[in-house]
């Protein structure tokens, strides 16, 4: 974030009131009216993915620190800076905002404030201001050390100037310490208001804008003064901020008499056209944390919409995890006025609930008629609750007034044919929940081929391409990829693709073939189905070949599409290359730069064509292949400067030239080969190619950047991206072992919840992170608000390999097993047939028997035997 602020004045504030334990302590208050710096609009988008993430770290790193008492004074962390002359002048001409004290005589007073300036020091550098102390005694600064003022005043430095100055009694703790520090650098930002008419004035000229942020702070110099400043300093270009500390303003604001907490208010003026801008106060004590937690749900959409049942809704998601969520149900026949009536209660519960509003004409909304309200808490795992209301008020006096009393449970009830599957409110287990929450969902069919055994068989006989789902109706994940299965077979078939037979077998049903069980009727065999959802694609006379891409339909489809390619293809003339090369194949994919892969050989009965077509039908529906022979093969290869046989890359990232590879003996080899060669030497991540990274099995150097507000933003996002290619280049053969990659959270947002989830708090942008290392599970973060800079990033990556750093987060040990085992139905049949239990117990009878047997003639032959008992207690 910019810190440019208009204006050196170093004139000290006078005293207004006492802050904190100092009564004496004083200060002026900033000077109405001044003219806020002119800075570009920030978009929603950048102001919940950018600055939450800078402002999150802030908040997490800097809620645990505190005053220190004698006893930490000299347990000094590195960054207060003893400066010489020479030292200051040069901080000073290189433009550097520096906070520092000329110590003279130190008494008590003066050494209790190095200890607090010394713990500040930390905090301070994370803003890039550096703080630092002269010793007068030993250094000769006419202007400042022969001043008998100066023994009780710290000063701030901004381009070699001074720009404020602090009396020792404002500054006597962290807390003052930022707070003052940051006040006086945001002074241009932070308007401070006296009177309703000031703050109106300030309402009507940020009307259609900004939102104000309005802060009563109780004293300057706390905690929460702090909390405002910190806040500020993140949010300032998006958000008007705007301190008080008393006076009429709060009578405006309804709070009259007074109060010791602090309180902070939200003006929506962006979207106002009335005269003063509505507000929503927020009701949590004032922190770091709560703050930034508020104003995240003030950018939040008022009220959302959604055409599913509320139990299939998530739950609230980061950053509104704390948030509840209320649901209204919509008629047809009512529509417009469910929305008023949904908008309306929105505006109430601003700050306290998010309101989802429900459309029963959805036929995946299968809650009963005579609940016309829901809600679901903010705790983990909280249910939702279903309500008959009489007034929306009721709502309203729950989350005002009554949280911790939950409303009456209005439990759903069985025994209606709408709603048999339900009991006591909710469902038996995951299964039960699932399938009574999707059934239904399985309608317009006709453009794929439900298979069973019977007809499987002549299904595969057909020509083309078949394209099998195998699934299971209970399993939440094959449900939802079972919709995607549909469109895509739809949008091939309206676009008139041939060739292409998309089919499903529900293995619920048909677990013999899903099982893969032995049958002559069967043209192929295939391996046993052990994960749900899994596609399988048939052709004749070769291989089946298993779908690992991303369950949505624009990865399989865009699979199957490249899939239809003849693999390799033959090139016979320049044409056909040059269309290899640089067209596509097929109109659907126009915009999408497949990898590709050429082949050379001096003639079609090499040794080594067998390998590289094999290789080419393995990579087929990722990767496009050729294979060019005789005359124009030796031509590419004396223009390439290659040997025959040798293996040409043409990666999606793209080069002027391509890579060359010398042919593997192996097919295994030469697809290892390949997908290295592939992979860009700086990639950026992205959902679809993060698993690829992964399983290379080495570390991840992952750079995160955010969304371009504007083309400087662009051009520093570049910048960075080079200078992790610097990083590459001078680390050499030692950056082997990581994987060097950067993910733009502006086109991929799920990595803001990937960021969060490695260090458990939203970092500054950019953020270099070392995470994914083969021996550990932790999560390595290089110095935030620090220039990422190649020479710095490898000696951090050397501390780091020399176990020199702490993580900074941790990997979950979490194991992801598959959802739903194989479900045997025949065998549950089996069990709940009449008499089947006292067989089964009668066949446990004799297995038992029979092992106590074998159990009992093992001791007789190993009682003879001496050795038994030695080896077995080594054991």
């Amino acid at each position: 974030m910019s810190l440019e602020v208009g204006g050196s004045r170093s004139t000290r504030r006078e005293p207004t009131q006492s802050r904190g334990k100092h009564a004496n302590s004083t200060q002026k208050d900033p000077e109405p009216g001044i003219e806020l710096r002119t800075t570009q609009d920030l978009r929603i988008v950048r102001g919940q993915h950018n600055l939450s993430m800078m402002w999150m770290f802030v908040a997490f790193s800097l809620l645990g620190i505190h005053p220190g008492g004698c006893a930490d004074m000299f347990n000094t962390s590195g960054l207060l800076l003893e400066l010489t002359t020479v030292d200051f002048y040069d901080k000073l001409n290189a433009g550097k905002m520096v906070f520092i004290y000329f110590e003279n005589q130190v008494s008590p007073t003066v050494s209790l404030f190095l200890g607090e300036l010394n713990n500040s020091a930390e905090v301070l550098h994370d803003y890039g201001i550096l703080v630092g102390k002269i010793n007068c005694n030993k250094e000769l600064l006419p202007s400042y050390c022969m001043k008998e003022r100066v023994q009780h005043t710290a000063f701030l430095f901004r381009a070699g100037k001074e720009l404020s100055s602090f009396d020792l009694d404002t500054v006597f703790d962290v807390n003052s310490i930022v707070s003052e520090v940051l006040f006086a650098i945001l002074r241009d930002e932070v308007k401070y208001v006296h009177t309703d008419a000031d703050l109106l004035a300030i309402e009507k000229s940020s009307r259609g804008k900004k939102d104000i942020v309005l802060c009563y702070v109780s004293s300057l110099g706390t905690q929460e003064h702090r909390s405002v400043m910190e806040t500020a300093y993140v949010y300032g270009s998006q958000f008007q901020f705007i301190l008080i500390t008393g006076g009429p303003v709060l009578k405006h604001l309804g709070v009259f008499g007074a109060s010791t907490s602090s309180r902070v208010w939200f003006l929506h003026c962006r979207s106002s056209n009335s005269e003063r801008c509505p507000l929503t106060p927020m009701r949590t004590p004032l922190s770091t944390l709560s703050l930034h937690t508020f104003l995240q749900l003030m950018e939040a959409p008022l009220l959302s919409e959604v055409y599913e049942d509320p139990s299939t809704v998530p739950g609230p998601q980061f950053p509104y995890q704390l948030t509840p969520q209320v649901f209204l149900f919509s008629y047809p026949e009512t529509e417009h006025l469910d929305q008023d009536k949904a908008k309306a209660l929105a505006w109430s519960l601003c700050g306290l609930a998010r309101v989802v509003l429900v459309h029963r004409k959805s036929p995946a909304v299968k809650t009963p008629s005579q609940y016309n309200a829901a809600y679901r808490l903010s705790e983990k795992g909280s249910e939702v609750k279903y309500l008959t209301l009489r007034s929306v008020d009721e709502l309203l006096e729950f989350f005002l007034h009554d949280q911790e009393e939950e409303l009456p449970d209005e439990e759903l009830e069985g025994g209606d044919n709408n709603n048999e599957d339900v009991s006591d409110g909710k469902l038996e287990d995951e299964i039960s929940s699932s399938v009574y929450e999707n059934r239904g969902h399985l309608v317009h069919m006709d453009s794929i081929t439900l298979l069973t055994p019977e007809d499987f068989p002549a299904a595969l006989s057909q020509s083309g391409l078949k394209v099998v789902l195998f699934y299971l109706k209970w399993d939440a994940a094959s449900m939802a990829f079972h919709t995607s299965f549909l469109q895509v077979a739809e949008r091939l078939a309206d676009s008139g693709v041939e060739g292409v037979h998309m089919s499903a077998v529900d293995c619920g049903e048909w677990t013999d073939l899903c099982a893969a069980q032995p049958a002559a009727s069967l043209p192929i065999s295939f391996p046993p189905i052990s994960a749900f959802p899994s596609v399988l694609l048939f052709r004749p006379q070769e291989p089946i070949q298993v779908y690992r891409g991303m369950l949505g339909c624009h990865a399989l489809h865009r699979f199957i599409l490249l899939s239809l390619v003849v693999s390799p293809q033959a090139l016979s003339i320049p044409q056909e290359i040059t269309s290899f090369l640089h067209e596509v194949p097929h109109p659907q994919l126009a915009g999408y730069n497949p990898d590709r892969v050429l082949g050379l050989f001096q003639t079609h009965t090499h040794s080594r064509v067998s390998v590289f077509n094999k290789a080419a039908k393995s990579l087929q529906g990722r990767v496009l292949s050729a294979l060019l022979t005789d005359g124009l093969a030796q031509e590419w290869a004396a223009d390439h400067s290659v040997r025959l046989p040798a293996v040409l890359l043409f990666p999606s990232w793209g080069h002027s030239r391509p890579s060359v590879l010398s042919l593997s003996s192996s097919v295994d080899d030469l697809l290892s080969d390949i997908d290295a060669a592939l992979l860009d030497p700086l990639p950026e991540v992205t959902v679809e190619n993060l698993p690829s990274f992964l399983s290379l099995g080495k570390a991840l150097l992952l750079l995160f950047v955010g969304e371009e507000e504007d083309e400087i933003g662009l051009k520093q996002n570049k910048a960075l991206v080079e200078e992790m290619k610097r990083v590459q280049d001078l680390g050499g053969d030692r950056m082997e072992r990581y994987v060097t990659c950067w993910i733009h959270l502006g086109r991929t947002p799920v990595g803001m919840s990937v960021l969060g989830s490695y260090l458990d708090s939203m970092p500054p942008l950019p953020a270099l992170l070392l995470v994914h290392l083969p021996t550990e599970q932790g999560v390595y973060q290089y110095p935030p608000y620090t220039s990422i800079v190649a020479q710095s990033v490898l000696e951090w990556l050397h501390r780091v390999e020399e176990a020199q750093e702490s993580p900074a987060g941790m990997l979950n040990n979490d194991d992801w097993p598959p959802t739903v085992d194989f479900y045997d139905f025949l065998k549950v049949m089996d069990e709940e047939e009449p008499g089947f239990a006292s067989q089964r117990s009668a066949e446990d009878e004799d297995e038992e028997e029979n092992v106590n047997a074998a159990e009992s003639g093992l001791e007789e032959e190993t009682s003879m035997d001496p050795s038994f008992h030695m080896d077995r207690s080594e054991l």
